[in-house]
C-alpha cells in the first residue's frame, strides 16, 4: 500500500510537499481492480512529472544512507569482496552516513561477534531479540539447523561447506571500526546516523527491498558466483573478487577486486574503488544491474525465509 498525505496534491503543485518525496495510498475495496488501477496510474503520470523537474543539490556526505547485502557467496566473497565493503563502511563511518546491514540467518554462528560490536548493552539486547526471534522459527519448524536452505547449492559449489563459514564471511562486510548503533526491524528507518543492523532475509531481492523501503540510496552487492538482481528504486553497485565471475559475467560487475585475490590490489585501494563507484552512482551513473534493466522486488511474506 503506498500512503498520501492529505492535501498533498495542491502542495506539489505549490512546490511545497511536506516530505519531497510524495508518497500516496489506493484501497481497493469499494473500487476493484480496474478503477484502483487507473487512479494509480494517473498519480504516477503526476509523480513522474514532478520527479523530471527536480534538480541535482550538492549535499554532505552525512546525508548519504548506504545498505549492504551480498549473494551468491563463495569463498572469494569472505577473502575479498565482503572485505572491500567493510574497508568502504569503516572510511564512511566517521563522516556520520547511515549504514545498515543485515541477513539474520546468514549470522548463524557468529551472531557473538556482531553482539559484541554493539555499541551499549541495550543495542547488544536488542540485536540478540532479533537473532533469537528467527531462531525460535526455525525450532517451530521441527528443525534444529538450516541446512536445507543454508548454505545454498551456490554457496557449496563455490567452496563454503557450513553456515558458520558463510556468516564468518558475511560479517566482513561491517569493516574493522565501525559499532553497531542501532537495531532496526524489517523495512524500518533509522533515526540517526551510524551502522544498523535489520532483521532481515537473506534473500538478494527481498533483502534490498526492504531497505529500499526503509530509504537507503545506494546499496554495496558484492557476489562471488554471479547475481543479477537490481532494484527499481534503490542502485545495486555490484563488486566481485572471483576472476572467472567478473571475466565471464563482466556486463554485471561494476566494481572489480579480483585484482585482491592476485596480490595487485590493496584492501584500502579495493575499498576506495567501490567508494568512487558510490560516489558516480550518486552522481547519476546507471549501475550494471540499472543499465541492462534489472528491476527485481520481492516483498517480506507473513511466514519468513531464510
Amino acid at each position: 500500500m503506498i500512503c498520501i498525505e492529505e492535501g498533498w496534491a495542491k502542495k506539489v503543485a505549490d512546490g511545497i510537499a511536506a516530505t519531497g518525496k510524495p508518497v500516496a495510498w489506493f484501497g481497493i475495496e469499494q473500487h476493484g481492480d480496474h478503477d484502483t488501477i487507473m487512479r494509480a496510474s494517473k498519480k504516477a503520470k503526476e509523480f513522474v512529472q514532478w520527479a523530471s523537474e527536480l534538480r541535482r543539490e550538492e549535499r554532505p556526505l552525512s546525508d548519504l544512507w548506504v545498505s549492504t547485502k551480498c549473494g551468491e557467496s563463495d569463498t572469494t566473497s569472505g577473502c575479498g569482496a565482503n572485505p572491500t565493503v567493510g574497508n568502504a563502511f569503516d572510511k564512511l563511518y566517521p563522516h556520520g552516513t547511515t549504514l545498515v546491514f543485515g541477513e539474520t540467518t546468514e549470522l548463524t554462528g557468529g551472531e557473538h561477534l556482531v553482539a559484541a560490536r554493539c555499541r551499549t548493552d541495550e543495542v547488544r539486547k536488542k540485536f540478540q531479540f532479533m537473532f533469537d526471534r528467527y531462531q525460535a522459527i526455525i525450532e517451530r519448524h521441527k528443525t534444529s539447523d538450516l541446512s536445507d536452505s543454508q548454505p545454498t547449492k551456490g554457496n557449496i559449489e563455490g567452496g563454503l561447506t557450513t553456515i558458520e563459514e558463510k556468516a564468518l564471511g558475511n560479517i566482513q562486510k561491517i569493516g574493522r571500526k565501525c559499532l553497531v548503533d542501532g537495531i532496526l526491524d524489517k523495512a524500518e528507518a533509522p533515526t540517526g546516523p551510524g551502522l544498523w543492523f535489520m532483521d532481515s532475509s537473506s534473500a538478494a531481492a527481498e533483502m534490498v527491498t526492504l531497505c529500499a523501503a526503509a530509504g537507503y540510496t545506494v546499496h554495496f552487492f558484492p557476489t562471488g558466483q554471479g547475481n543479477v538482481i537490481g532494484n527499481p528504486i534503490l542502485p545495486v553497485i555490484k563488486l566481485c573478487a572471483n576472476p572467472r565471475t567478473v571475466r565471464t559475467m563482466s556486463e554485471h560487475i561494476d566494481v572489480d577486486v579480483s585484482g585482491l585475490l592476485r596480490k595487485e590490489m590493496s584492501p584500502d585501494q579495493a575499498g576506495d574503488a567501490l567508494l568512487d563507484c558510490m560516489f558516480r552512482t550518486a552522481n547519476g551513473r546507471l549501475t550494471a544491474a540499472e543499465a541492462l534493466g534489472h528491476r527485481e522486488f520481492v516483498l517480506t511474506r507473513l511466514y519468513e525465509s531464510a
